[in-house]
């Protein structure tokens, strides 16, 4: 059995200010202090000892929350692309605000959170890609590490996506997108290829 540890990076500029940062890769979306302090507050009560090795995205802010977690660990590090967040396409750098005034259909109005037709006008990444390769990520780690224990850094709607293929709600839009720095498990069976989600979103 594969067991994975999901981690969201830590708060950025770019979270405070309700933008949706996507794929963008610059300073307002690397860690603010409030980023850093959370991941030195996971790093400090989250024991990663258990682990065998540690996987993230390559955007800086799931860089920066690796290097803080794997301090005194030392654990190999590693990034994988699949690991990146949803691209938004056109809505990356734009405030959640905004979009909701030009396009309030494509907003759930409990959680905030786009409904999968968001694609559509943003020409953005599609919920069903972002799981795809996300499933596709979770089955390669475990036929290659069939008993360790994998420490997965990544971004709010990748994580959710290893939550929706493990448990296939009926309605995604049920499970809303972790918070920073807390931590969704999900096991993996390395013959079946079957996944459990353990626990989601815990936060330490």
């Amino acid at each position: 059995m594969t067991e994975f540890y999901i981690v969201r990076h830590g708060q950025t500029q770019a979270n405070t200010q309700d933008i949706k940062q996507g794929t963008i890769n610059t300073p307002a979306t690397y860690l603010n202090d409030t980023g850093k302090a959370q991941a030195q507050t996971l790093h400090d009560n989250f024991d990663l000892s258990f682990a065998d090795r540690m996987i993230a995205s390559p955007l800086e802010r799931t860089k920066q929350t690796a290097a803080i977690l794997n301090s005194g660990y030392d654990l190999p590090l590693s990034y994988d692309q699949r690991l990146i967040e949803i691209s938004y396409g056109r809505w990356d750098g734009q405030t959640n605000a905004q979009l909701r005034k030009t396009y309030p259909e494509l907003f759930n109005p409990i959680t905030g959170e786009v409904y999968p037709d968001y694609a559509i006008p943003a020409k953005g990444e599609e919920f069903n890609a972002v799981e795809t390769r996300v499933r596709a990520f979770t089955e390669e780690m475990t036929q290659r590490y069939p008993k360790e224990k994998i420490v997965i850094v990544s971004h709010g709607f990748t994580v959710r996506s290893f939550a929706v293929n493990a448990v296939q709600p009926q309605d995604p839009m049920s499970m809303p997108e972790p918070e920073n720095t807390s931590v969704t498990k999900i096991i993996c069976a390395p013959g079946t290829l079957q996944q459990y989600l353990i626990y989601y979103n815990r936060r330490y």
